[in-house]
C-alpha cells in the first residue's frame, strides 16, 4: 500500500483514498514542466500503482493552475555541453518515456484532470491516459515545433487516434493553442466542466471505477489497447479468452445475482 506524500518541495506528490491514487505534478513555478527528479518519482509511483491491488484507478493532475507545460525549456537553454553520447541521450529519453507506457498499459483506468496548460510532453501525458477531463481554463498545444523539436512521450501515437490523421498533422505542424471547448469539439478531451466542477467530477468518476469490477475493467482496457494494432480475427481470439476469464470472477457472479435480486452489485468483495 503506497503512502501519501507530504513533502511540498517534492516535484511529484501522491495521495490515496478509497482506491483512488492521485498523482500531482508539482513544479507550479514552471507550470509543472518535467524535471529529472520528477521523472524518477513518476515512474516509481506508476510502477507501484500498477502492481498495487489496493489501487483501482489513477488520477494525474498538476498543481498551481497548470497541468503540465512539457519539457523545461529554460533548463534546455542552460544545459550547455552535455557529456553524454547521442546513444546515451536517446536511451535516457526512452527510459523517461516509460511513464507514457505505464499510464496507457497499466490494468487500471487512468484519468487526466486538466486545468491550465497541457503542452508538449504534458499534452502527450494527458493523451496517454484513458480519459481526459478538463475545465474551461484549460489550454492545449503540441508546442514542439516552436522549440525546433519533433516531439516525444508518445504524442504521435495518441493524437492521430484521438482526433484523426489530418487534424493531428495540423496540430503538430502549426501548433495552435486550443481552448478547452476546441479540444472537446475535436475529441481531444472527453468532458469539459467549469473550474469548480473539475475536482468533484473527476473524483466521482474515479470512485465509480474504483468500486467497479476491477478484473473486468483491466481486461477491457487490455482489449482496447490490443485492438489498436490487431486484425479482427486476432481481436476475437483475445476477446474470447478475456471474456471467459471474467465469467469465473466473483464480481461477475455477484453482478448476475444482483441483477436477479434487482439490487446494485457490490463489487470487490473478494480478490479476483
Amino acid at each position: 500500500m503506497m503512502h501519501s506524500s507530504t513533502d511540498q518541495s517534492a516535484h511529484l506528490l501522491t495521495s490515496f483514498s478509497e482506491g483512488v491514487l492521485t498523482i500531482t505534478l508539482n513544479r507550479p513555478e514552471r507550470r509543472n514542466a518535467l524535471s529529472p527528479s520528477m521523472h524518477d518519482l513518476f515512474i516509481r509511483a506508476l510502477t507501484e500503482a500498477a502492481d498495487d491491488s489496493d489501487v483501482g484507478v489513477v488520477i494525474l493532475t498538476g498543481s498551481g493552475g497548470a497541468f503540465c507545460a512539457g519539457g523545461d525549456v529554460a533548463r534546455m537553454a542552460g544545459s550547455g555541453q552535455d557529456p553524454l553520447t547521442f546513444e546515451q541521450k536517446a536511451a535516457n529519453l526512452r527510459s523517461r518515456n516509460r511513464v507514457t507506457e505505464l499510464l496507457h498499459e497499466m490494468p487500471k483506468p487512468t484519468i487526466a484532470m486538466i486545468s491550465g496548460a497541457a503542452a508538449g510532453a504534458g499534452l502527450s501525458l494527458a493523451m496517454a491516459c484513458d480519459m481526459r477531463i478538463a475545465d474551461t481554463q484549460s489550454k492545449f498545444t503540441t508546442a514542439f515545433i516552436k522549440v525546433g523539436l519533433p516531439g516525444d512521450f508518445g504524442g504521435h501515437y495518441f493524437l492521430p487516434r484521438l482526433v484523426g490523421a489530418a487534424k493531428a498533422r495540423e496540430l503538430y505542424l502549426t501548433s495552435p493553442i486550443l481552448t478547452g471547448q476546441q479540444a472537446l469539439d475535436i475529441g481531444l478531451i472527453n468532458q469539459l466542466v467549469e473550474p469548480d466542477e473539475l475536482y468533484p467530477t473527476v473524483t466521482a468518476l474515479a470512485k465509480k471505477f474504483a468500486e467497479g469490477p476491477r478484473t473486468a475493467i483491466g481486461h477491457m482496457k487490455a482489449n482496447l489497447n490490443y485492438a489498436l494494432g490487431a486484425s479482427l480475427s486476432d481481436m476475437l481470439d483475445h476477446e474470447a479468452v478475456r471474456h471467459v476469464r471474467c465469467t469465473e470472477t466473483t464480481d461477475h457472479k455477484e453482478a448476475t445475482q444482483a441483477y436477479v435480486e434487482k439490487r446494485a452489485p457490490r463489487f470487490g468483495q473478494n480478490k479476483q
